[in-house]
């Protein structure tokens, strides 16, 4: 397959399109990689230099792909971090672009806004353009637990309030994957994804695995790595072991390896062919 992806860009560390496009390069699809930001690293460190995209920039860059009549190849678009709310009319007449040259094509959108541990971090209205403008038009939501909560306005402690969040999110998308849930009525010594159709979800528990400080950009990997294969196969809960499964292994590497950061290339075997695999109940 073919993913065009708008994220953001660092130059050292695995976030945004850093966490997406090897994994997806090493899954066999090709990856068009536009950035949004240009940063030295994540914001996570607290200091980091670079500078967000213009929004002419962006658009320009699409505007040279389209140029090149590829848009009616491409599979998927992936979006996530908007560094500027100027970005996101970009977004969406790329969104708008790609679906106008391939009706199949599906939009994945990562509405990256922050996380449990750090609250939100990305500008003013930047949730707001993904509530009212992106989520809607999007064929599949990706958001974290923090994210979920903060999208929908609702407290996510149990399953039900899980479901019930994630399901207020599909009046457009297809399908919510929340890729991180800590409820209280769960162990406390593991980590939930769920994916959440109209009809139908499926859960999938890993053992959570101490971190110091954990890495980022694990949601921007899950969000790649299960758009190729719920694409590809159209099977949701098998999409969502492979996921699991993958990133599992690599979170179990980065921490056998003492690193802060996502160990995507030095894990890559592992992350294809993981040992431990995870699958899928239905609720």
């Amino acid at each position: 397959m073919r993913f065009l992806s708008l994220q953001s860009h660092v130059a050292y560390g695995y976030v945004g399109n850093r966490a997406a496009t090897f994994p997806l390069q090493r899954l066999g699809h090709e990856v068009w990689a536009v950035n949004t930001v240009e940063f030295s690293n994540h914001t996570g460190y607290g200091a980091w230099r670079g500078r967000t995209a213009p929004a002419d920039q962006v658009a320009d860059i699409v505007a040279g792909i389209e140029a090149l009549g590829l848009l009616s190849r491409c599979d998927a678009l992936l979006t996530g971090y908007v560094g500027d709310a100027a970005l996101g009319d970009v977004v969406l007449d790329t969104a708008r672009k790609v679906r106008a040259a391939n009706r199949r094509a599906v939009w994945c959108c990562d509405p990256v806004l922050g996380d449990v541990d750090t609250g939100i971090y990305v500008k003013p209205g930047i949730d707001t353009f993904f509530r009212e403008r992106a989520i809607p038009l999007a064929d599949l939501v990706t958001p974290n637990h923090f994210e979920l909560e903060h999208l929908t306005g609702s407290k996510v402690s149990t399953m039900a309030d899980a479901l019930a969040a994630a399901r207020s999110l599909l009046k457009g998308p297809k399908l919510a994957l929340i890729t991180s849930l800590r409820r209280a009525d769960a162990p406390a010594d593991q980590v939930e994804m769920v994916a959440v159709s109209h009809e139908a979800a499926w859960r999938i528990a890993t053992p959570l695995i101490g971190f110091e400080i954990a890495p980022n950009g694990t949601g921007d990997a899950v969000a790649a790595l299960f758009s190729a294969h719920w694409i590809e196969s159209g099977d949701a809960p098998a999409a969502l072991g492979k996921a699991a499964s993958s990133i599992y292994a690599v979170l179990e590497a980065t921490a056998a390896m003492g690193e802060r950061e996502l160990q995507l290339v030095a894990a890559q075997d592992r992350m294809i062919s993981p040992s431990r695999r995870f699958t899928a109940e239905k609720l």
